[in-house]
């Protein structure tokens, strides 16, 4: 306790794996401190697009092929919305991996990588604007640079201030369920106030055939498990008669979306807690890899006495600005197309994209 490090790392998801293996292999002494108990499940959809997996087998480094080559390849995405079924290919191919088994892999790699991975140390506070004293219960930490990596809601984060009330809260719920003859697609199933991710995964350890996961966002007052959101859409509903489930569900709330922000005073931000991007794009977990290398690159020349802590932290921003806020932006638009027009003009937005497969392509491409 009390030693000082180059890079304090505030999360052990993939964000904040992410930007540790990438600052400790270029030299840089890292701290990684999870507040819980690694493997867990989480609620997530469990989708890594193909634009990550480059990226995801370079920081598994020796764990990269083994996991990348049991992961499901999923070919196409389907969405179900108002009696339509919009499908589009997707090309290369995204992989469905567990949270259960990526992250606990990422945490390993990070180990290997010579990263100082400390789990079940919750922080309490973070002060100075580097360098940095990072409080713990066991303890007090010293870095000159700090990275946030703990979710959407932690208490470090000065959005916890401007959660809604509880009328427009959403909320995510997870669960794994048995499908004999899944499809090799990723299915989202949208209604008034929510929707539902379907796509087939595996589990090291489990034999189960055709486990799916099944993840759900939903408006607070539309359901509140699982069941609740199959009634919600009549062919997620018939789908679903026949599931036997193989996890007790994991939820959270609340879920909020706003600009991304990330840098805070000049401590960097990445994942989830630098901005909260619409499930139902399949690119939550790319973003989190994605940016949480990108900080870890950043960070480099500051910590090699080149720049300074300031410039770090903007060239940070203006290169996340540049390379991920767009995806942001398209899947507002996409979530304003489903749960803020009205049916019949959502009808028949939905039914001009349906009969243009190259619109289809393009929307899907935007938000990668």
């Amino acid at each position: 306790m009390g030693s000082t490090h180059d890079l304090i790392v505030i999360g052990g998801g993939p964000a904040g794996c992410s930007a540790a293996i990438t600052a400790a292999r270029s030299g840089a002494k890292v701290l990684l401190l999870e507040r819980g108990r690694l493997p867990r499940n989480k609620v997530c959809g469990e989708f890594v697009s193909a634009e990550s997996l480059a990226l995801l087998a370079c920081l598994l480094d020796t764990q990269g092929p083994e996991l990348l080559e049991r992961a499901y390849r999923v070919p196409e995405v389907r969405f179900f919305s108002d009696g339509l079924v919009i499908g589009s290919p997707l090309n290369p191919p995204g992989a469905s991996i567990s949270r259960f088994e990526l992250d606990f892999a990422l945490w390993e790699a990070a180990q290997r990588s010579g990263v100082d991975a400390q789990q079940q140390v919750a922080v309490e506070k973070v002060s100075g604007e580097g360098p940095f004293r990072v409080l713990t219960k066991l303890g007090e930490f010293e870095g000159r640079a700090v990275l946030k990596a703990c979710g959407r809601w932690s208490n470090l984060s000065a959005r916890t201030l401007a959660r809604p009330n509880g009328r427009s809260n959403w909320l995510g719920v997870k669960a794994h369920f048995a499908e004999q003859g899944c499809p090799q697609s990723v299915d989202l199933y949208f209604f008034d106030g929510g929707y539902c991710g379907v796509q087939p995964v595996s589990l090291r350890g489990h034999g189960e055939e055709g486990r799916i996961n099944v993840c759900a966002q939903v408006r607070a007052d539309v359901a509140s498990t699982l069941s609740d959101v199959f009634e919600q859409h009549p062919v997620l509903q018939e789908r679903s008669r026949n599931w036997q489930q193989l996890m007790e569900p994991v939820s959270t709330a609340p879920l909020i979306f706003c600009k991304p922000r990330p840098v805070e005073g000049n401590i960097l931000l990445a994942g989830d807690t630098a901005g909260f991007v619409d499930p139902f794009v399949g690119d939550g977990i790319s973003l989190a890899l994605r940016s949480g290398a990108l900080a870890g690159r950043s960070l480099m020349p500051f910590l090699m006495g080149k720049i300074s802590l300031e410039e770090a932290a903007r060239s940070y921003w203006q290169t996340y600005e540049t390379e991920l806020s767009s995806i942001f932006s398209v899947s507002s638009k996409v979530r304003h197309v489903f749960f803020l027009l009205p049916r019949t003009l959502r009808v028949m937005t939905l039914s001009t994209i349906k009969r243009s497969p190259a619109l289809v392509r393009l929307l899907v491409r935007h938000t990668r």
